[in-house]
């Protein structure tokens, strides 16, 4: 049965993850196919680029709500103490497994929307959505110097960067320090 109930995470997930809100968005409020204009991306980036800072603000916040949505499903569907999976002599719980393969998928969702013709964003806010669902601290520092560096640099490409590395750097002491499940470092 768990591998029905796997799936069923996976499948969830991802067309959760497939709904386009920057593009909704777009077309609802500015009568835009963002895909059109900018980079070409349906995420929140394109968005703010194309019809001004509240709207991308606005699917920001949606994107991020539909991954951590796909994750807190996850561990609605799997159940929490569901099992011990041991990999390589490493012990997890298939309740974190299941968290982590649904925050891939809603992240495939975000880049490869099945609603879209498989034309998505860049799965950044997809991303920060699951670490505010696994991890809350990394997600929240994370997105504190994605906010930074993208101001001061002007290039939201390179405070995605630094905000992702930084969120997983600070995991690693959480992981080590709190015993959070290693499968969130992944």
């Amino acid at each position: 049965m768990m591998i029905a109930e796997f799936v069923a995470v996976v499948v969830i997930a991802y067309l959760l993850g497939s709904i386009p809100f920057g593009l909704i968005i777009g077309k609802l409020r500015s009568g835009v196919d963002i895909r059109e204009h900018g980079s070409g991306k349906t995420g929140a980036t394109n968005l703010m680029r194309v019809s001004g800072t509240k709207l991308g603000v606005l699917a920001l916040v949606l994107d991020v709500v539909k991954a951590a949505g796909a994750v807190m499903l996850a561990t609605v569907i799997i159940g929490r103490g569901s099992g011990v999976l041991t990999i390589g002599g490493v012990s997890v719980y298939w309740q974190h497994v299941a968290q982590v393969t649904a925050g891939l998928a809603a992240v495939a969702g975000h880049n490869w929307p099945v609603f879209a013709k498989f034309k998505g964003g860049r799965g950044v806010t997809a991303y920060f959505g699951t670490l505010f669902a696994i991890c809350p601290p990394a997600g929240i520092f994370g997105a504190e110097v994605v906010a930074i560096a993208a101001l001061r640099s002007r290039h939201m490409s390179l405070g995605s960067i630094l905000g992702a590395l930084a969120a997983w750097c600070l995991m690693v002491p959480l992981t080590i320090l709190y015993n959070f499940p290693p499968i969130y470092l992944a």
